[in-house]
């Protein structure tokens, strides 16, 4: 029973009928069950009346009435019979009238609370008054409660369980009536539908009817119920009650000579057909389903070569219904499923699939291929089968397409074989049509399917991608529409952004499209809106904030296009976008947004000396000849790198950002690609036309250039050395310093192997920063001098 509401209730014993004061205990404030009477004529419950005794002996007081104080000679009570006679005679009229109110309550049409009540009603008088259930099943009550199981609610469905328990405990009349037509079979199919605690009642149940033999072949005959029950058993419920009422079940059964010839017959081909159609209906736990593809997986792959289409049709529903957990889809492969299910999707000929099963077939090939678990996928891939998935999902309907294109998603996630399946895109030139599924509006499911596969091909194939969006601004418009959509982060959001993430940067084509859609608006309102804490998604918030930085970081780099450069300051200027990637760039554990954000900053920093400006100033008065020859007005708060107006809003400076001391510490990043993105931005404070002395000072106070010789000399990656050598360079011609870098030997060392072992350009830099601390090895000058 559910502990949060019992049965036992003050309320009960009010009843329909009239209560009379004497029939209620003064202690308990009750009715009585066994009234006694004192030597004073008071009447108290016997169990009540003998703990105020007991009660009275252990403080050292002679026996009272609780009632009047009055002390008694003894604590001697008389039974009052003729009161426990007329309150019995009460009791069954008033219950009486109970079940005639339940009866009346007991249909669907009513409101749940009075269903609820007349079924508690029920369970309390059977339990008070064991005779009374001749009462209830002579008032066709059970047929009733058994009716009230088709409610539409979990709560009443539950309850009506636990009343039949009740009702028929021990009972073999209201047994036989529960028995009737279909009622056991619904029992059977509730040890799958139901919750826990609906499950657990219907287990119950099953318990206290196979206690009868004839009952057990009842129960046996119900096709699925000794493998649903043999489920439960073998299952890692946590509620031990479901395990053991299941155990204890199927023993009852197994004394049934009945039941055990139902068990051997399962090998005819009618009781073969009839339960494994009804597999196929069933809604199936986890552990069933190991249990089902152990017990008759064989027998199910087996029924899928069959010739005859009604056992082809149920074999496939039942291992559509098994093959969605990873535990028995791994069985269903060692089986040996996957050869017959794709001869299944792929022939066309004498007894074929028609496409209503066909479909099924792609529903368990996309269960297998999507599980997670790692098998060989070669066969899946082989025989030009990828081109004859792309032609199915060419010429089919929106149901299998949805199917077929999730096998493809399960090929692509795996490193053997989306290869094969990127192969064949390419040759037969199926990215075109693939591409328009994101258009897909009345089939959430297909459009899903097509954009998680995009997603897994877009690394692969970026610019086939892009040429395809680039051609109908709809397909664009859909995956920014997606990506826009008002609802916790979706997966489908989460595979939008990243498709989009991995188009080339500096397709500016594409920019202009995204610019024309409207496309970056809408993303930096989500990225706002998530780093605010005003969009949420769990699951799937840092593959989507990851996605949107990369979308956005694309439109920095059309500053050096003429025609786009203009909307993309502007943007940059209205969005305040240098802003937002400087806090972007201190996001911790996410390496990737801390480098598309450097990355994007280096980009904003390049840009600041083409839009740094001298403020405009008066034009000199020379009303006199004295005004004329004096010196021209100083002008203060000028950028100390790009010598002119700065601010990080308008000119994406980073030094009035405050972005250097951030950028350096990502310096001791371990991720040596977030430490490249960072130097890189740094670099761009010491670039030519700049002043570099002062850029080295700033570099300086913010303890960078520790922070850099340090790159230099752990030299953990060609590309990290190379950038920290042009770094290093600039650094060392400011003459204080390099004198302090020369007794560092460590430095020197590496930059002698730089000159050593780079590449051209790269040795031609370390050669001019040897230079600049007089360390240039004996063979040097081999190179030009840099200016």
């Amino acid at each position: 029973m559910d502990g949060g509401e019992s049965d036992d209730s003050s309320h009960f014993e009010r009843g329909v009928d009239h209560i009379y004061e004497a029939f209620i205990c003064p202690l308990t404030k009750e009715v009585m069950h066994d009234p006694v009477t004192l030597e004073n004529g008071r009447t108290f419950e016997r169990e009540a009346i003998e703990k105020w005794f007991k009660k009275c002996q252990d403080s050292n007081k002679p026996p009272s009435c609780p009632i009047t104080s009055q002390e008694l000679s003894s604590a001697d009570v008389s039974p009052s019979i003729a009161l426990r006679n007329t309150i019995e005679e009460w009791r069954w009229r008033n219950d009486a009238a109970k079940l005639d109110v339940a009866r009346q309550a007991l249909f669907l049409g009513n409101d749940e609370s009075d269903v609820l009540q007349a079924l508690m009603n029920v369970r309390q008088i059977c339990r008070s008054i064991r005779s009374n259930r001749q009462g209830v099943r002579n008032s066709q009550l059970v047929r009733m409660i058994i009716d009230v199981l088709k409610s539409n609610s979990h709560k009443v469905r539950y309850k009506a369980l636990q009343t039949l328990q009740v009702v028929v405990e021990g009972d073999e009349e209201s047994k036989a009536i529960l028995a009737e037509g279909d009622t056991v079979r619904t029992l059977v199919k509730f040890l799958s539908h139901e919750p826990s605690k609906g499950k657990e009642a219907a287990v119950s149940l099953l318990f206290e009817l196979s206690k009868s033999e004839a009952l057990c072949e009842k129960i046996g005959s119900v096709n699925g119920a000794l493998i649903l029950l043999v489920g439960l058993t073998s299952s890692n419920s946590v509620n031990v009650s479901i395990v053991d009422k299941a155990e204890r079940t199927l023993e009852n059964m197994e004394r049934s000579e009945e039941v055990v010839r139902q068990m051997a017959s399962y090998g005819s081909p009618e009781t073969k057909l009839s339960m494994t159609t009804f597999l196929g209906e069933l809604s199936l736990n986890n552990d069933t389903k190991v249990y089902v593809a152990q017990t008759v997986g064989s027998s199910l792959v087996d029924l899928m070569r069959s010739g005859d289409m009604p056992q082809r049709e149920a074999a496939l529903r039942a291992l559509n219904n098994i093959s969605s957990y990873e535990g028995s889809a791994k069985l269903l492969i060692g089986i040996g499923i996957l050869p017959p299910l794709i001869k299944d999707l792929f022939y066309v000929g004498p007894n074929n699939l028609p496409i209503r099963l066909k479909e099924v077939s792609a529903t368990i090939l996309a269960n297998i291929v999507n599980i997670g678990y790692d098998f060989d996928k070669a066969t899946l891939v082989s025989d030009n089968r990828v081109e004859n998935l792309l032609y199915l999902i060419s010429n089919t309907g929106p149901s299998i397409q949805c199917k077929l294109l999730e096998v493809l998603v399960g090929l692509t996630t795996c490193q053997k074989t989306v290869v094969h399946v990127v192969s064949a895109i390419k040759t037969s030139g199926a990215i075109i049509s693939l591409v328009q599924f994101v258009e897909v509006k009345e089939n959430e499911d297909l459009r899903l399917a097509s954009v998680k596969l995009l997603h897994n091909l877009s690394p692969f194939m970026s610019e086939e991608l892009a040429n395809a969006l680039r051609g109908t601004a709809g397909q664009l418009d859909s995956l920014v529409a997606i990506i826009s959509e008002k609802i916790p982060i979706s997966e489908e959001q989460a595979a939008a952004a990243g498709l989009l993430a991995e188009l080339p940067e500096r397709d500016l084509a594409l920019t202009r499209e995204m610019l024309s859609v409207g496309a970056f608006e809408k993303i930096i309102s989500k990225v706002v809106g998530i780093r605010q804490g005003e969009i949420k998604g769990m699951r799937f918030e840092r593959n989507f904030l990851e996605g949107l930085v990369r979308i956005l970081s694309r439109i920095t780099f059309a500053f050096n296009n003429e025609a786009l450069q203009t909307r993309a300051i502007t943007f940059c200027r209205e969005y305040n976008v240098a802003s937002l990637f400087i806090h972007l760039i201190q996001s911790n554990g996410q390496d990737t947004i801390q480098m598309v954000s450097a990355m994007a900053l280096e980009n904003l920093s390049l840009e600041s000396i083409n839009l740094s400006h001298m403020p405009d100033l008066p034009p000199p008065s020379c009303g006199s000849i004295f005004s004329c020859m004096s010196k021209p007005p100083v002008v203060t708060g000028l950028c100390k790198i790009h010598q002119g107006v700065c601010s990080l809003r308008e000119t994406f400076c980073l030094v009035e950002g405050g972005a250097v001391e951030k950028l350096v510490a990502l310096l001791d990043h371990e991720n040596v690609k977030v430490v490249e993105a960072s130097l890189a931005a740094l670099s761009s404070l010491l670039e030519d036309g700049l002043d570099v002395e002062k850029g080295v000072k700033i570099l300086d106070e913010a303890d960078g250039i520790r922070h850099v010789l340090n790159v230099l000399t752990e030299n953990r990656t060609e590309k990290l050395t190379r950038r920290a050598v042009w770094l290093v360079e600039r650094i060392l011609r400011i003459e204080d310093i390099a004198r302090e870098v020369a007794e560092q030997p460590n430095v020197s060392a590496s930059l002698v192997d730089a000159f050593q072992n780079g590449d051209f350009r790269t040795r031609q830099i370390a050669e001019n920063a040897l230079k600049h601390i007089d360390k240039i090895p004996n063979f040097s000058g081999i190179f030009p001098t840099m200016a």
